[in-house]
């Protein structure tokens, strides 16, 4: 497939409509923010988790009696959108349902994509709309890879993240053998705004705040550049990265992995939205790149 690519002179972005996702982010330097895909870690760049987050009990979810089987973070991040407009520096991509995707999900939906750059700011909405005759359960998350280190020279070990409000409250972690929300959970690393970060932190897999009070946070070491990511419209936050990797996931979420042991109906999901007939939802994130 062919990439699309859009530019506001300050920033450069290439996406794949395949998945709509994001795999670059330069500035007028040339310089590179997202990942450097390194298929030894992981060869994502910036994945649309829909209509699930995270894994299912099983890879199973129960919806009227019936079973389904949905892979982990859902079917968009494989499926091939429309390229449906592209100008200089916006593009507009849509997924609608299928017969592939009601064998897996049965809703009618429509997931659209839009990236728009504006000077040093990339603006992502994904909006959700229904247009069927009956309720849509989905859960929607980002799932960006950034370098890190970020561009600039500042080191690695010196990046934090700053969180908009403080984070008192305790975190949510992975259980290791099935990849499902822990039950218990584990008091937070945050102190006050800010999050050293360590790749320690993610040898237990991805950092989860189910009940986040921030709707944005910076990313970045003083020094060099830094990255002002905004999402005001989900509630919940995962970060991660594969310790040894030049990457850390800020992951927006509206939604997460089953609790372990959860066998009710897919409707009960935690995170989950039920969209009336006619109606549509949108999520944002607005990263802004902050130089040196």
């Amino acid at each position: 497939m062919e990439f699309v690519t859009i530019s506001s002179g300050d920033l450069t972005a290439r996406i794949n409509p395949m998945g709509a996702e994001l795999w670059s982010l330069t500035d007028s330097r040339g310089r590179e923010f997202m990942t450097d895909a390194d298929p030894a870690f992981w060869s994502g760049h910036a994945p649309l988790l829909f209509p699930v987050v995270g894994g299912l009990n099983a890879n199973r979810y129960r919806l009227d009696g019936a079973e389904y089987e949905l892979p982990r973070h859902g079917f968009a991040r494989h499926s091939a959108f429309e390229v449906v407009e592209v100008g200089e520096n916006e593009a507009r991509f849509r997924l609608r349902d299928s017969a592939e995707t009601r064998a897996v999900f049965p809703f009618a939906f429509e997931l659209e994509v839009v990236y728009r750059l504006e000077d040093a700011t990339l603006h992502v909405t994904a909006t959700v709309r229904n247009p069927g005759t009956d309720p849509l359960p989905f859960s929607l998350g980002y799932h960006p890879a950034f370098a890190w280190p970020l561009p600039g020279g500042a080191d690695k070990a010196d990046h934090v993240i700053a969180f908009a409000e403080p984070e008192p409250g305790p975190i949510r972690r992975l259980d290791p053998s099935s990849g499902l929300m822990a039950a218990d959970a584990v008091p937070t690393p945050v102190e006050g705004h800010h999050l050293a970060l360590d790749e320690s932190l993610f040898e237990a897999d991805a950092v989860i705040w189910d009940a986040l009070a921030s709707r944005a946070l910076t990313f970045g070491a003083p020094g060099g550049a830094q990255l002002a990511i905004s999402f005001p419209d989900t509630p919940m936050l995962g970060i991660w990265q594969k310790p040894g990797a030049a990457f850390l996931c800020i992951e927006p979420w509206q939604g997460h992995a089953d609790p372990i042991g959860f066998t009710n109906d897919f409707r009960e999901k935690p995170g989950i939205v039920q969209l009336a007939p006619g109606e549509s939802r949108s999520f944002r994130m607005d990263v802004t790149i902050l130089t040196a």
